[in-house]
């Protein structure tokens, strides 16, 4: 077993590695000239790279046509780069960067919503008993079941995906819990549907609209 760890934990430590795997936090599936150029390495270096990920299992590849495309073979993996972006110092990740600002407030994290909007929505579920804690998960109240429900959600039809349904996930910039798990992947879909969320080119920032202000404020007692 220490073995194994010791050999993912290098996979993922490695630099170039590392920033490949950043990339893909934002869900998207990346060919591998996409990713060289996000990472700012060479063609033949980075299929060295990806086969080694590939391999080890941490990444997917998809073929369609001429072009191969890359992504998390799991969500488990994201879950854990996420996980390993919470080691960094608290006042390390709070440095205000310019650049990094959009990604703190509203973003995507793999597939479900992060940042402070995510946190936000997360704290609201909890408050109004839509959501509780069981133990490191989470469980929908009967409330929440008829409150999705009404939303276009079904809870049933979620749960019997082959992942987990619904559990925190401990955002690295806010360093309280969001919402992950197929429900959270729901969650996120349904908004963006609803055009409250809008994603950004080249970004895992996504941008809250006036309409999504508006239903936040509505649905969650949040004011933006």
């Amino acid at each position: 077993m220490e073995n194994s760890i010791a050999h993912i934990a290098s996979l993922i430590g490695e630099p170039v590695r590392a920033k490949i795997l950043w990339s893909l936090m934002d869900g998207r599936a990346y060919t591998a000239r996409e990713l060289a150029i996000g990472v700012d390495t060479s063609p033949q270096n980075l299929s060295m790279h990806l086969s080694k990920l590939l391999r080890a299992g941490l990444l997917s590849v998809e073929v369609q046509g001429r072009h191969r495309y890359y992504t998390f073979s799991r969500a488990e993996v994201a879950d854990v780069i996420e996980a390993m972006a919470n080691l960094i110092p608290a006042g390390q990740a709070a440095k205000k960067d310019a650049d990094t600002i959009p990604i703190k407030f509203c973003r995507t994290c793999y597939d479900h919503l992060a940042g402070k909007v995510g946190v936000l929505i997360m704290e609201s579920l909890i408050r109004q008993r839509w959501m509780v804690y069981r133990d490191r998960e989470l469980e929908v109240t009967q409330k929440g079941l008829q409150w999705f429900k009404e939303w276009g959600i079904d809870c049933e039809e979620v749960a019997r995906q082959r992942r987990s349904f619904a559990k925190p996930c401990l955002d690295w910039s806010e360093r309280r819990h969001h919402l992950a798990g197929a429900l959270g992947t729901a969650l996120l879909e349904k908004m963006l549907a609803e055009h409250w969320l809008r994603r950004t080119a080249n970004s895992r920032a996504v941008v809250v609209t006036a309409r999504g202000q508006q239903a936040l404020e509505a649905h969650f007692n949040i004011q933006l």
